[in-house]
């Protein structure tokens, strides 16, 4: 099937980026005073300068954040079992650099294979309202950092960012998982995150050699 013309690949991202610019917006609403720039309605139409890559069209550029370089990539996402063993229970591939409109998804998908897990633990970058609901409606209880839990990575020798003023956390969701990753048993919880699947992508690409696809198109 030949790719979508760049235009509908442009409708069908705005529509999905969609949800998340009201949650935005109506957040910035609600605000008194309304400091900072309000939040930008997504475009449905392509930029004129806009690239796309011939050979692999549904491939996006993109990158991890504004420290690092622009890549044609995908966005690949994996589940891992925090309990020892280590499996990558599900996989999922997204063409958008954030992590958020293919969380819930790549979740919920499991209950037509292994099953549902009780809890997920996932990093600052997959914190969405929309998919915590999604997730807490389907008895799965999600374990959300809603900030950098270590902003500066102690073997980075750089001196170390001016100390940014803590942002004011307002929406619901937000607070009480705040509430619940603050106690202790919060804590001990989430710290499983990094040390269960942080090793098994270094494993795919320094002991395997995996590091890029070989394949086009999604």
């Amino acid at each position: 099937m030949p790719p979508a013309p760049a235009w509908r690949r442009k409708k069908a991202g705005a529509a999905a980026e969609r949800p998340e610019y009201e949650q935005k917006k109506a957040a910035y609403d609600a605000r008194k005073g309304r400091r900072g720039r309000p939040p930008k309605p997504p475009h449905e139409t392509p930029p004129p300068d806009r690239q796309i890559n011939l050979t692999d069209p549904d491939s996006q550029l993109m990158r991890k954040s504004q420290a690092h370089e622009y890549r044609q990539a995908y966005n690949a996402q994996a589940v891992v079992c925090a309990e020892g063993s280590q499996l990558i229970l599900a996989t999922n591939m997204a063409t958008t650099p954030s992590d958020q409109p293919t969380f819930a998804a790549t979740i919920l998908a499991m209950e037509h294979t292994i099953g549902l897990p009780q809890t997920v633990l996932a990093d600052a970058g997959f914190a969405n309202g929309e998919a915590v609901a999604k997730l807490e409606a389907k008895k799965v209880e999600p374990l959300v950092a809603i900030a950098k839990t270590q902003p500066h990575r102690p073997y980075d020798f750089r001196p170390p960012p001016k100390p940014k003023p803590e942002r004011r956390i307002r929406e619901p969701w937000r607070l009480a998982m705040k509430i619940k990753l603050q106690s202790e048993e919060g804590k001990a919880r989430y710290k499983k995150r990094k040390q269960t699947v942080e090793p098994v992508f270094g494993i795919i690409k320094s002991a395997i050699g995996f590091t890029r696809f070989r394949l086009r198109g999604r």
